[in-house]
């Protein structure tokens, strides 16, 4: 057994990381970073000499750094998350950099690509784009601090959980099956993707870049949340630097930030907000006149498919026109589920299967079991209208779910979250409490809570709703995925939750994850380390 790392050199090694790599490791988190130091030594070698070991990361090799930032940022994440953002790069950005590059290229760089599923969903985009961009130079720089994870990426071999939530088309159309519950990445995805290590701390240039201004795209997403404060201000700075003049940032919903960015032009496309190097108007929110009148700006038709049907049968749905009017709890009839039941392949087919009942073609009957039944098909109804932006139709299904099951707490915290985005926060909070209510160990309800207090100016009963979420932490695993979190670590919530005490950009988090579930699926059966 290895000797025991001191809380003393954990200390300094802290610092090392922080200075190094970037990451933040508090106190709370030195479980974490002592066994990573284990695993560091173990591959190197060193398990027998950890005294030594440990004094030299103090001031550490290239390749020392590269090794234990291998076993620290440990990552995992999935095909088109975030598919919002990808949405805007395909309809909005691709086609304006079609317009306008006169050299015919583009370049694209995925920073913090742990094991690959996003530059190769960005390959997938523009891929569909084929027939006008087969005479363009696209190239996709993909990089990583983790090796392990470069290692798996460049192999292109995935198992089922990185599809979760992908329409079951993208898997028949650009991969191969090899093994059992194993596929591969075509090959014409695969070549326009390379991969590299590289550390936004240290190294100057990314690999193969060429020149500082050299892309036109950088997606860095889910990356910058593990960066101390410091950390974070230099990434940026050096992804500002990278950027082409008039190219454009993408970062995780979760982090989009003014102060930080004050730098770049803020544009938003609807409901998500990218960022541009641009010289006019820094740091101001621009409305994108595209995602405005919801063409492309190009004239050019975007090659994807076609999901018209469904999203029809969706649009039915989601027009809170042809709901009933008011705010007040409707139980579901036998009409309403038969024609959500009957829309139910279609939706299927465009990939919702996951959120669709299926189609029974009886009407609910009054037992609980069936009871609870439609309550699911009208929260997942719910989460899909949320999920299209259309808020008040979202809202009359959550108050639907509700009606037909009073201990659904998913439904009250679906409720409460939308409250929140449209500023009711009188409501939201007293929907927040139904959720705890009905279910005291709902641990984002409980955060939701102390941010709103916190919010409010209520330090001490903010205190009492986060005390509250470490208790209900102490549960899990520091790798575990909080339910209903769509990716949160329990290790990466507390350490939120204790770093962030009596800070009001907590706040901030608490809202970007409550957005973040309103994209959510089921809660996930499998658990990880969200990248």
């Amino acid at each position: 057994m290895m000797e025991k790392i001191s809380d003393p050199q954990l200390e300094r090694i802290t610092d090392m990381v922080a200075r190094h790599l970037g990451l933040h490791f508090p106190r709370e988190r030195w479980p974490d970073l002592r066994r990573g130091i284990y695993g560091a030594a173990q591959e190197s070698g060193r398990q027998d000499d950890l005294p030594r070991y440990v004094e030299e990361l103090l001031s550490p090799t290239r390749e020392q750094t590269q090794v234990l930032a291998s076993h620290l940022t440990v990552g995992e994440t999935y095909f088109f998350r975030e598919n919002r953002s990808l949405k805007a790069f395909e309809k909005y950005i691709v086609p304006e950099l079609i317009r306008t590059r006169t050299d015919k290229a583009i370049r694209v760089w995925s920073a913090g690509c742990a094991t690959g599923e996003e530059p190769y969903s960005i390959a997938i985009t523009l891929g569909k784009l084929t027939p006008v961009l087969e005479k363009w130079d696209v190239q996709i720089l993909a990089t990583d601090l983790n090796s392990k994870s470069l290692q798996k990426a460049s192999a292109g071999i995935y198992a089922e959980w990185s599809f979760r939530g992908v329409p079951s088309w993208v898997r028949s159309a650009y991969f191969e099956a090899i093994e059992k519950d194993r596929w591969a990445i075509a090959n014409t995805i695969k070549r326009m993707v390379s991969f590299a290590q590289f550390n936004l701390m240290e190294d100057l240039l990314p690999p193969h870049s060429g020149s500082a201004t050299h892309f036109d795209v950088i997606f860095c997403r889910n990356v910058l949340m593990y960066f101390t404060p410091a950390g974070t201000r230099k990434a940026v700075r050096q992804l500002y630097r990278f950027l082409a003049n008039d190219g454009w940032l993408i970062v995780s919903p979760t982090e989009t930030s003014h102060e930080l960015f004050s730098e770049f032009a803020a544009v938003s496309f609807g409901d998500v907000t990218l960022y541009r190097k641009a010289a006019a108007h820094p740091g101001k929110t621009l409305i994108s006149p595209f995602a405005a009148s919801g063409e492309n700006g190009s004239g050019l038709r975007l090659f994807e498919q076609s999901f018209e049907n469904s999203e029809t049968a969706m649009a039915q749905f989601c027009d809170s026109t042809q709901l009933r009017d008011g705010g007040e709890a409707h139980s579901a009839n036998a009409e309403e589920l038969s024609l959500l039941n009957g829309q139910a392949p279609a939706l299927h087919q465009a990939g919702h299967h996951a959120d669709v009942p299926q189609a029974t073609g009886t009407p609910p009957s009054q037992t609980d079991d069936s009871k609870n039944n439609d309550a699911q098909a009208m929260l997942r109804l719910a989460r899909e209208c949320a999920n299209e932006g259309q808020l008040a139709a979202a809202l009359v299904w959550c108050d639907k779910a509700i009606a037909a099951d009073k201990m659904a707490a998913r439904a009250y915290y679906l409720r409460a979250t939308i409250l929140q985005e449209q500023g009711s926060l009188s409501d939201a909070v007293f929907a927040f409490r139904r959720t705890v209510y009905v279910e005291p160990q709902f641990v984002l309800g409980h955060f939701s809570l102390g941010s709103l207090a916190l919010n409010f100016g209520k330090p001490r009963e903010s205190e009492k709703y986060f005390e509250n979420v470490l208790l209900l932490l102490a549960q899990y695993e520091p790798e575990d995925i909080v339910p209903e979190s769509e990716g949160l670590s329990a290790g990466r919530l507390r350490e939120m939750i204790v770093s962030s005490r009596g800070d009001r950009g907590l706040t901030a988090s608490a809202k970007a994850w409550q957005r973040a579930f309103l994209c959510a699926g089921e809660p996930h059966a499998a658990q990880g380390k969200s990248r």
